[in-house]
């Protein structure tokens, strides 16, 4: 109901006599800086329909990419989650008992046990503190990344992670590649294109490369030049889009680019789903495993002791 009223807003402006792209531009909230470009290129030139299946296109691939890197993220964010309850309730539930047996018994506790008692025995008396303590670090961290530094910093350390950071970097050139390359074939100026897919670019220090690049276009250069310098973009990327200025088919170079980097993002996801699944098993299994055999090296050795 709300999208068909704004749509009856849009039909009403533009039943006065104002374009189509003025009447979306006033409902930012829903049509983006790209839609409203593009489709005020399409009005001008006379190939609204035309601008109108790209962009179809361009959000529908957008959509895909975004559900991709959700759907890779989906299952260790669940087992993370299944890590922390789990190792909560051993920590406040399970290892008290034992506790309470070990003190049953008298004796000194092994090293690890040790450890996992101390451990229980601060969780327990600072439970609170801690869910304050998780609660606030969020907290602070979204108020950092709202700023232009941290947004950097934060962003900068995304590209430079272990594993994440390469699907970022790929999934934020697709993004770059994609937008651009519609933006252009539908004839809106590289400089207007520019500064609307920095904003889409996902990453700070991506849309700085872009607007470094933007700015050179401005002065007269190119824009594979300040995208290669700011060592974001991979070499293959910044010789395509060099090819693609000389010739005169930039947008078709970017569309090839976008191209191979989804099918980039879709290999990553995969390898990364594949690759981090044993790996939280492993780490779930040995948290676990590891508190079950320090709460049972006491029982041992009065085993031993009463063998003996």
């Amino acid at each position: 109901k709300t999208f068909g009223n704004i749509i009856h807003d849009v039909t009403a402006e533009v039943e006065k006599g104002g374009t189509l792209a003025d009447a979306m531009g006033k409902h930012a909230n829903i049509f983006s800086d790209l839609y409203v470009n593009m489709v005020a290129a399409g009005e001008q030139g006379g190939i609204l329909d035309t601008i109108l299946d790209r962009l179809a296109n361009h959000l529908e691939k957008s959509a895909q990419l975004r559900s991709k890197i959700k759907s890779a993220m989906i299952y260790p964010i669940v087992v993370l989650v299944v890590v922390v309850v789990v190792l909560a309730a051993l920590l406040l539930f399970v290892i008290p008992i034992f506790q309470g047996m070990f003190a049953d018994m008298g004796g000194e506790l092994p090293g690890p046990t040790q450890f996992v008692v101390s451990l229980s025995e601060f969780v327990q008396g600072n439970i609170l503190l801690i869910i304050v303590g998780i609660v606030a670090l969020i907290f602070f961290y979204n108020m950092y990344y709202r700023t232009k530094n941290g947004q950097k910093v934060i962003d900068t350390i995304k590209l430079k992670m272990p594993i994440f950071g390469n699907l970022v970097r790929k999934m934020s050139i697709a993004r770059f590649t994609r937008t651009l390359g519609t933006l252009v074939s539908s004839g809106v100026a590289i400089l207007d294109g520019l500064a609307i897919t920095s904003k889409t670019a996902g990453n700070a220090v991506v849309a700085e490369a872009i607007m470094d690049a933007r700015q050179s276009i401005s002065g007269g250069e190119n824009i594979s030049g300040p995208l290669e310098a700011s060592g974001v973009f991979p070499l293959m990327v910044t010789q395509m889009i060099a090819v693609g200025e000389e010739t005169g088919g930039l947008d078709e170079m970017l569309v090839k680019v976008a191209d191979f980097y989804e099918e980039e993002v879709d290999t990553a996801v995969a390898g990364l789903t594949s690759t981090i699944e044993p790996l939280m098993i492993v780490v779930l299994g040995g948290i676990v495993g590891g508190i079950v055999i320090a709460m049972y090296l006491p029982i041992f050795d009065l085993i031993g002791t009463v063998g003996n």
